[in-house]
């Protein structure tokens, strides 16, 4: 393994620049009541309210705004389950490309609504028999198409972080930072971000107990597969890191916490009936670890990006009302 990671702070610096203008800078809320329940001063930094409700439209355009004239005129590929989808459909259409999407077959039907919406047409999968990378790749190469992946690029990576420096220049220093995993792509940006501004920060990231395949590959210093995750936190529900963003993670981030799928559930819930914000299940699961008390020893100021908020209102509703206590 070199010194060198794939992704630095420069270029974390460079997609805000780039993204600058097209993304939104969302806010960062604060609760008094979260900040008790939790010990610790929270700065929640929500991407429920970026552009396509989610942190991805940062690394998709990122991505897709470097490509070259005849690359966007061909179009481009990818594949998701639902938020990287709708973030690539977007940045092709801001930049008159063409995407053609990957996705599952179960995929929320309001992430496959807004993916078709935005103009991409739709390819599905059934996400526990088939490869969708596979998928994804021969479909690029058939078509001549420009595969952009959900998180397996330094260009996605980079955008990511751009969530992380928005919240340390809003609210400087921080002693622990809390973060969603699925491919690792955002904890990796974030990560990169955070620990190039604030060396001595807990970067800490929040999987589901059933897709623990983060934490796992962390303990065991190699990437880890496990059998596909079922779970209410689709955009978590990764059978094994990315290399790319493993090989930033294993040096960068300090641990990682479980929550379960009830967690998430009261996580929802509470974020609604108090601080009146809807989050996915996969956005929810740092708040979820919070709540829980599924992270010790918290530093006296912590920030937590709150990944999405893609769900359609009869899923949120059952999912809250099926939320224990």
């Amino acid at each position: 393994m070199t010194n060198a990671l794939p992704v630095t702070l420069d270029d974390v610096h460079d997609a805000a620049a780039r993204i600058k203008g097209v993304a939104h800078r969302t806010p960062v809320l604060r609760s008094r009541t979260l900040n008790a329940l939790a010990g610790t001063e929270v700065f929640v930094k929500c991407e429920n309210f970026q552009r396509i409700g989610a942190f991805k439209f940062r690394g998709a355009y990122n991505a897709v705004s470097r490509l070259t004239p005849e690359q966007l005129a061909r179009g481009i590929a990818s594949y998701s389950s639902g938020n990287h989808a709708q973030a690539t459909a977007l940045a092709a259409r801001e930049l008159g490309s063409t995407a053609v999407i990957v996705m599952p077959e179960d995929a929320p039907r309001s992430k496959k609504e807004a993916t078709a919406g935005y103009g991409a047409e739709i390819v599905t999968y059934d996400r526990y028999t088939g490869d969708r990378v596979a998928i994804g790749e021969a479909l690029a190469a058939e078509r001549g198409l420009t595969l952009i992946p959900p998180y397996e690029h330094p260009h996605i990576i980079a955008g990511q972080g751009t969530a992380a420096l928005e919240l340390i220049e809003e609210v400087k220093d921080l002693g622990a930072l809390l973060v969603p995993v699925g491919g690792g792509g955002l904890i990796a940006g974030c990560a990169t971000a955070a620990k190039g501004l604030l060396p001595g920060i807990r970067v800490i990231g929040v999987e589901p107990e059933a897709g623990d395949d983060t934490k796992r590959s962390l303990a065991a210093g190699e990437r880890v597969r496990i059998p596909i995750p079922r779970t209410i936190a689709d955009g978590q529900a990764a059978e094994i890191p990315g290399e790319l963003t493993f090989s930033v993670n294993r040096r960068l981030v300090d641990d990682i916490a479980l929550v379960s799928d009830d967690d998430l559930r009261v996580a929802m819930r509470w974020a609604f009936e108090r601080m009146k914000i809807v989050i996915e299940p996969s956005g929810a699961s740092p708040l979820a670890a919070l709540l829980s008390g599924r992270i010790p020893d918290l530093p006296p100021r912590v920030g937590m990006i709150v990944s999405g908020g893609n769900i359609d209102a009869d899923r949120f509703a059952e999912l809250c009302a099926d939320a224990p206590g």
